[in-house]
């Protein structure tokens, strides 16, 4: 917990007060939207529990989140769309996503730690760290915000798309998913510039 709270801590003493973690949850995915969180935790307060989303079990991660909205100063999350990340690309979606999280936190932070995207045109330092999930405590707290709202959203299309399995491999490319794609084909909800979706004609071809 001392390793996750220290990027965070050594804000804190160079006079940045609210620091927001972001993160993203559905970059490599072949369907559904793309989902960023951001969140303002109170400053000395930890939360047992809090990891990388990716290392937590899905009851943990689901009472994990609505801790974290109960004591964060302030929160949020967005979604982009398959449509927008097909007519931009995914680092794109990805930007936008989490930058609509930033704007929407009140108060406002005073500088913002991200998991390996760089964002530019804030009025504060926003700092793009590799692992960032791994080394801050609020970015991830917002990893697991990010994942467990994704996870809702995929289960929601599983209903009605129930032929891919979605609420199982949350869009991932999973066996049974490109199996699925295979055999029916994209759906509406499917990312139609991403190769293992919908291949190259001269893929297709060969």
């Amino acid at each position: 917990m001392r390793l996750l709270s220290g990027v965070d801590e050594r804000l804190r003493m160079a006079g940045y007060a609210r620091v927001a973690g972001v993160d993203e949850a559905g970059r490599g995915c072949l369907a559904g939207p793309v989902v960023a969180a951001a969140v303002v935790l109170k400053p000395g307060y930890v939360l047992p529990g809090v990891d990388d989303s990716k290392n937590l079990g899905v009851e943990l991660r689901e009472r994990l989140a609505e801790a974290i909205k109960e004591s964060a100063l302030t929160w949020s999350v967005k979604s982009v769309s398959p449509a927008v990340i097909d007519c931009t690309n995914i680092l794109d979606a990805t930007r936008r996503a989490m930058l609509e999280c930033l704007q929407d936190l009140d108060p406002k932070p005073d500088c913002a730690v991200l998991d390996a995207v760089r964002l530019s045109s804030q009025r504060y330092p926003c700092l793009g760290l590799v692992r960032g999930d791994a080394i801050s405590y609020c970015v991830a707290s917002a990893s697991i915000l990010a994942k467990v709202d994704r996870d809702r959203q995929m289960r929601e299309l599983d209903r009605e798309y129930p032929q891919y399995g979605f609420a199982k491999h949350k869009g991932y490319g999973a066996a049974e998913h490109r199996e699925a794609l295979a055999e029916y084909g994209p759906s509406p909800v499917h990312r139609l510039t991403f190769r293992s979706v919908l291949p190259r004609t001269d893929e297709a071809v060969a």
